[in-house]
């Protein structure tokens, strides 16, 4: 039994996000049906984590079983022909069998894009999420260090979501700016259900000036979703790599 794993980047646009479920196109079900179709197995694919609706990956990783004897180099060419162009398999590798693309994973970092133009745009609509006010990115840099270490992230997880614990560490988090784009990013341990989405709320309210940077200390401090920022939606969201090292 071979144990494989893909590097995957996909367009989230036309998902109802990664898992697999009965009459809605998903990402992982999209691939295990190509995977049947050039293995005739049945395999379950485990992804590092899951991606809602609309969001992307440019660095996805997921792992399977199998028995198939396709050569590992012809291996992403076989799934890429069976699949929509709005999936492609950047990287197949043959690991060690108790590699698991969730367990073994160390770090993930997401990316957040933001359009900060007056007009937005037309074409990369479904691949940004277009802020129409002026931000303030210096401002948006100083607060986003504060997510930077372990902390409880109570409030700035989805109302309702039941995780056991809401303490995470973040490694490293930035917003930079080029052109007319804002790019946030954060490298984690883990992230909880919406939590990057609503980081990046929180951090567009400092952008605008509706609250100073050193206020973030303290949302994260009173641990209640009402004090973060909204939810950003899906469409400016990546999962740009995983880190298994």
């Amino acid at each position: 039994m071979r144990n494989i794993k893909l590097t995957i980047e996909y367009d989230g646009k036309d998902f109802n996000g990664w898992q697999k479920q009965p009459n809605k196109l998903n990402i992982q079900g999209t691939i295990e049906q190509a995977i049947k179709s050039i293995t005739g197995e049945e395999i379950e694919l485990n992804a590092s984590g899951r991606t809602d609706a609309g969001v992307h990956a440019l660095g996805q990783v997921a792992n399977f079983k199998t028995n198939s004897q396709i050569p590992i180099e012809k291996f992403a060419i076989a799934i890429n022909s069976k699949l929509k162009r709005s999936i492609v398999i950047k990287k197949a590798e043959e690991v060690d069998e108790k590699f698991h693309s969730r367990l073994s994973c160390k770090k993930k970092t997401y990316r957040y894009i933001i359009n900060n133009t007056e007009e937005g745009s037309a074409i990369y609509r479904n691949l940004e999420t277009h802020i129409q006010p002026k931000l303030d990115v210096e401002k948006m840099n100083q607060a986003v260090k504060y997510f930077e270490g372990e902390h409880d992230f109570k409030a700035f997880k989805a109302s309702g979501t039941s995780n056991k614990s809401s303490i995470r560490t973040i490694y490293e988090a930035k917003v930079y700016k080029k052109e007319d784009r804002i790019y946030i990013e954060l490298t984690g341990n883990g992230f909880l259900y919406n939590m990057v989405r609503i980081i990046a709320g929180t951090l567009v309210d400092v952008g605008i000036g509706k609250i100073e940077p050193e206020k973030v200390a303290e949302i994260i401090e009173s641990k209640k979703r009402e004090n973060a920022g909204k939810t950003l939606p899906p469409n400016g969201l990546y999962l740009l790599n995983v880190i298994y090292e």
